[in-house]
């Protein structure tokens, strides 16, 4: 696609490349799947052995190192253009997966292959379709970032699914268990991760084909930027990442932002974990291992990843009515409040799909408004740049969030020394949203 071709594409079709990255990118959020058949609970005959704390640290090394990665990803696109980077980061992380399929039950290396490779890769191209995407999008910026990373909660559920369905579906999937015992095979496991990397692969290359800038000065017919503050809170449009961390605004996105993650990502990495734990799960209600494995699959697979992309354009669509602040903050408040509830919620099945379902809607909210709040404070022209450095944060909170709770675990200690701390700090990120304000001065 030509800069001259770009005049005459339908802006629409930007955002279903994006989706098809996004689908790809949304791998990491699948690690659920992989939880149990790493950990293995018969270690006499299971091939995998690692305990829960090795599993987040996989899981957290990826977010780490996605956070990171935004960063250069950022930059590279910059540079070199949207289209190559993201292609580059299709092929990073497939190749991670691919690679992680031949270490078999080698702790160090899959943490290398899934955790660092494939976490780069993901870092390198997630940026990429949210620069592009409010650049197409100047009118709809809320929307269109919900959109645009939509695919990420999506793509959850489609691997999981594919990877690990509840047996009340009828139908297996590519991990295979043991007969009569939670061991996992390698050769399953590994040709799942595989298979994986070719798919991630094939939607980031489809994907990338699109991701092309808009022309210089180019805007939706009919459609003119809002008029311009003549008051000292005049909002800059061209902050570059050195002048946009000398803002309280940054920081207050920053941390914000680290704390939805820290709540969002100990559910996600640990939703299974939770619900077949004797003393907080299902179990301790009556209900047999089995019902609670397919309870666990169905909350993990189902419920948080559909609605984890719900919230993405849900809230951003939300965000472009009432404003970036208020939407933040009923986000938090919404999420502090369902985090308490959700450690009672393994009393009843129904009960724990609802707020899975809550947790996901909220946390995928985080990242359609704070690419959104990005663009607004320090301008739509370097989203790509300044949002990489926003990102950092979530990689702090993918590390304290699932690592904290894995922890908890193995010291065996109730799921609510996890649960309510991570709370608390909604409720404190509700108060930060209150005092945040878009406008930057401009000096």
């Amino acid at each position: 696609m030509t800069e001259k071709e770009t005049k005459t594409i339908n802006r629409w079709i930007i955002v279903v490349g994006a989706i098809l990255i996004q689908l790809a990118l949304g791998a990491i959020y699948a690690w659920s799947a992989f939880t149990t058949p790493l950990q293995g609970t018969n270690t006499a005959i299971s091939e995998f052995a690692f305990n829960k704390t090795q599993t987040q640290a996989i899981f957290s090394a990826g977010l780490a190192t996605f956070a990171i990665f935004t960063i250069i990803g950022g930059r590279l696109q910059k540079k070199f253009g949207p289209r190559k980077i993201a292609l580059l980061g299709g092929i990073v992380l497939g190749m991670g997966y691919i690679a992680s399929s031949f270490v078999g039950a080698n702790f160090p290396l899959k943490l290398l292959c899934i955790g660092i490779l494939g976490g780069a890769g993901i870092g390198l191209t997630y940026v990429v379709p949210i620069a592009v995407g409010i650049k197409w999008f100047p009118d709809k910026k809320g929307l269109v970032s919900g959109l645009a990373v939509a695919g990420f909660g999506f793509g959850a559920f489609i691997w999981i699914l594919m990877a690990n369905p509840p047996s009340i579906l009828g139908f297996n999937g590519f991990i295979t268990q043991q007969a009569g015992s939670f061991a996992y095979t390698i050769t399953n496991v590994d040709a799942t991760f595989r298979l994986y990397g070719i798919a991630f692969l094939i939607l980031v290359v489809i994907g990338s084909i699109v991701m092309i800038n808009p022309p210089a000065g180019w805007k939706p017919k009919g459609w003119n930027p809002p008029a311009e503050r003549s008051d000292k809170k005049k909002t800059s449009k061209s902050l570059f990442p050195k002048e946009t961390l000398r803002t309280k605004q940054f920081y207050l996105l920053w941390l914000m932002f680290c704390i939805g993650a820290l709540a969002g990502l100990m559910v996600i990495g640990n939703i299974q974990n939770f619900a077949k734990n004797p003393a907080d799960g299902f179990m301790e209600y009556g209900f047999t291992a089995a019902e609670a494995i397919d309870f666990a699959v169905i909350g993990a697979a189902v419920c948080l990843p559909i609605f984890n992309g719900i919230g993405r354009i849900v809230w951003g669509e939300i965000s472009d009515k009432i404003g970036r602040r208020r939407a933040l903050f009923s986000m938090f408040l919404f999420q502090g409040i369902t985090m308490i509830i959700f450690f009672y919620s393994t009393t009843n099945p129904y009960f724990f799909y609802i707020f899975a379902a809550l947790i996901g809607f909220n946390f995928g909210g985080n990242f359609a408004l704070f690419p959104a709040a990005t663009a607004d404070s320090f301008g739509s022209e370097n989203v790509g740049l300044n949002y990489g450095f926003i990102f950092t944060s979530y990689g702090i909170g993918g590390i304290v969030g699932p690592i904290l709770a894995g922890a908890v675990q193995d010291a065996g200690m109730s799921f609510l020394y996890a649960f309510i701390p991570a709370a608390i700090m909604c409720f404190i990120a509700a108060f930060l949203a209150i005092i945040y304000k878009s406008e930057v001065k401009q000096k």
